[in-house]
C-alpha cells in the first residue's frame, strides 16, 4: 500500500526558541552588511539560493566563513536536518544562518527516498547512483508521481523558524539534461512539461521548485518580521 504525498505547508514557525545575540531582523534584510550565513558546502544549492534571494543581502557560505567539515544529518525529518545545520552554524558564529534539507518523495515507493535522498544509494555514493538504484526501484511500478519537498530553517537570536516549498511531478524513464544537481535529470515538474529539472535554467527552474518556493516564503516572513 502507498501513502498519499504531504501537502505543501508553506511556513510555519518551529517550537524551539534559542538564546543569542539580538539581531535586527528588519535591518539586516535592508542593510548590505549584515550576513546571513549559508549553512550548506552544495556548490549548486549556493548557487541556486544566491539567484533565489535578494541580491542586496550579504549571502556568505559556512566555508567561506572558515567551517569546512559537514554537519552530520542525524535528523529523522527534512525538518530535523535543517534545524541541526542552522543551529550549529548559529552558534558557532553567532550570525543569522539558513539551512535547507531535501527529499525526493515518490508515490509508488511508499514515499522513498525521502529524507535519505542524498544517501539513497549508500553513504559513500554519488548522485548518478543515487539516479540509478531509483530507476532500478520504480522499474516495476507504472505509477510514476513524486515530489521534491524542501524545508528551510532560518535560526537567528529571535528563534528559530521552518519554511516548506513542494514541487510536483514525475520521474522520467531515463535521465534527461546535463544540467542541474542530485535528482534533476529524472524529474519532471507538472509546471514545466516535457523537460526535467536538468534541461531548464535556472530562473526557470526557481520560479517553481520546491527550494525556490520555501525561500520565497522565508523572504516573505523576513519583510514582515
Amino acid at each position: 500500500m502507498t501513502r498519499a504525498l504531504g501537502p505543501d505547508k508553506g511556513r510555519h514557525k518551529a517550537k524551539r526558541k534559542r538564546k543569542g545575540p539580538i539581531q535586527n531582523r528588519s535591518a539586516w534584510v535592508t542593510f548590505v552588511n549584515m550576513k546571513l550565513v549559508l549553512a550548506t558546502q552544495n556548490p549548486y544549492k549556493i548557487a541556486e539560493l544566491t539567484k533565489a534571494l535578494p541580491s542586496h543581502w550579504e549571502l556568505i557560505s559556512a566555508k567561506a566563513m572558515g567551517m569546512t567539515e559537514d554537519i552530520p544529518e542525524t535528523g529523522d525529518s527534512l525538518a530535523a536536518n535543517a534545524l541541526i545545520k542552522a543551529r550549529a552554524i548559529h552558534e558557532r558564529f553567532g550570525l543569522p544562518a539558513m539551512s535547507d534539507d531535501t527529499g525526493l518523495e515518490v508515490m509508488s515507493l511508499d514515499g522513498e527516498p525521502g529524507v535519505h535522498s542524498a544517501r539513497y544509494a549508500g553513504p559513500s555514493c554519488d548522485d548518478k547512483a543515487n539516479r540509478i538504484k531509483l530507476l532500478k526501484a520504480l522499474s516495476k511500478h507504472s505509477d510514476r508521481r513524486a515530489q521534491f519537498r524542501t524545508v528551510v530553517a532560518l535560526v537567528d537570536g529571535e528563534g528559530e523558524h521552518l519554511f516548506e516549498g513542494v514541487a510536483r511531478g514525475i520521474i522520467l524513464e531515463k535521465e534527461q539534461g546535463e544540467g542541474g544537481f542530485g535528482y534533476d535529470a529524472l524529474f519532471q515538474s507538472d509546471d514545466l512539461p516535457n523537460r526535467s529539472f536538468a534541461e531548464v535554467s535556472l530562473e526557470e527552474k526557481n520560479a517553481v521548485s520546491h527550494r525556490g518556493k520555501a525561500v520565497r516564503e522565508f523572504i516573505a516572513f523576513m519583510h514582515h518580521a
